[in-house]
């Protein structure tokens, strides 16, 4: 049981002053359980409906519900927040902070602005980047009955089509703030297995002329991806993809992202998580680990090797004559050097 809000309240202002401690055990777990750590795990994601929110945009949150989940919650009441605003904002930030969600969707529906849902995320409990969506075209997971569904808490492989994601900045920000929301469970390693669906965002240029003028609209479409057996004879299976849902084409309208500054600031990562730079060893882009080794000059000059039988016949051949050669000589030698004795002495010598 988590403390009540005056409880949390007066712990955290004492704590931040330094004047007391927490007053129990309970207390001091729950802050202890709010504070930064070094290792975060999943974002969740709070779904929200606005002021006014029709059926459909009602089933766009159920399904972003069933495909985020488990780190998804979805609240049923409509609420009075305006996302644009400042008190729509920190109406924002208390919900995401109270349920524990960096990430949230709130759908809402009216004449000016039909079937807009607004994406956001969180930093340091306040409100970080912002985007408002139009949906043009929705087809739900009830649309696609009888195609199998994504398992709890696989990861999605996402593929982003198109050169506004690359050219705009705008469509930059937007492409992460997409990776933040379906990227799931941080992983080191991931299992072929788990690649069960993937997500497809296709950026088409000057797509929507209904507005005063052309906007690129955004086509995202979701797949279940089947392993099956390389008919080619191959080790690798051969995925195969078939519609799951849920699909929409939407258009971007408003924006909010964070400045440079906090931006940076939200990037920034403690020193302890970061890997350390290990000497004499880089990366490729393949991933595979390159080093480099520094070793003392070998001498390769004296070391014998083993020959083949021919070589070996051709040394010992080699080694005779010289062998010969050098007992010629040496006999030369010793014969002049006995005719010399003889010339001075008048006599051989051993006589």
């Amino acid at each position: 049981m988590a403390p009540t809000n005056s409880q949390s309240k007066s712990a955290k202002t004492a704590q931040l002053s330094g004047k007391s401690k927490p007053p129990n055990a309970r207390v001091a777990r729950y802050i202890k359980s709010t504070e930064p750590r070094l290792v975060e795990g999943a974002k969740s994601a709070l779904l929200l409906r606005g002021i006014r929110c029709s059926d459909s945009m009602t089933s766009v949150l159920r399904d972003l519900r069933a495909v985020l989940s488990p780190h998804a919650k979805l609240l049923n009441k409509n609420n009075v927040i305006v996302p644009f605003d400042d008190e729509g904002q920190r109406s924002l930030e208390f919900l995401t902070t109270k349920n524990d969600c960096a990430l949230f969707a709130l759908a809402s529906h009216n004449k000016k602005r039909p079937n807009n849902l607004v994406l956001g995320r969180t930093f340091d409990r306040q409100v970080l980047d912002m985007a408002e969506l139009g949906l043009l075209r929705y087809r739900g997971l009830d649309d696609h009955r009888g195609a199998p569904k994504k398992r709890i808490g696989s990861k999605p492989m996402m593929l982003f089509v198109g050169s506004a994601w690359e050219n705009s900045s705008e469509f930059g920000r937007l492409r992460n703030l997409l990776l933040d929301l379906y990227r799931g469970d941080p992983v080191d390693k991931l299992v072929l297995s788990g690649l069960d669906h993937m997500m497809v965002f296709t950026a088409v240029e000057d797509a929507y002329t209904a507005g005063l003028e052309p906007k690129p609209m955004i086509h995202q479409r979701t797949y279940h991806v089947k392993l099956k057996k390389d008919p080619a004879g191959g080790k690798a299976p051969v995925p195969y993809l078939n519609p799951s849902g849920p699909d929409m084409d939407f258009i971007v309208r408003r924006t909010q992202f964070a400045l440079p500054d906090v931006y940076r600031a939200a990037l920034k990562q403690p020193a302890a998580v970061k890997r350390r730079k290990v000497k004499n060893q880089s990366t490729n882009i393949f991933g595979e680990t390159v080093g480099r080794l520094h070793l003392e000059r070998q001498d390769v000059d004296g070391r014998g090797g083993k020959k083949v039988k021919a070589l070996r016949v051709a040394d010992k051949i080699e080694k005779a004559e010289d062998k010969r050669k050098a007992e010629e000589e040496l006999g030369r030698e010793k014969e002049e050097s006995g005719k010399e004795f003889q010339r001075d002495f008048g006599f051989a010598e051993g006589e």
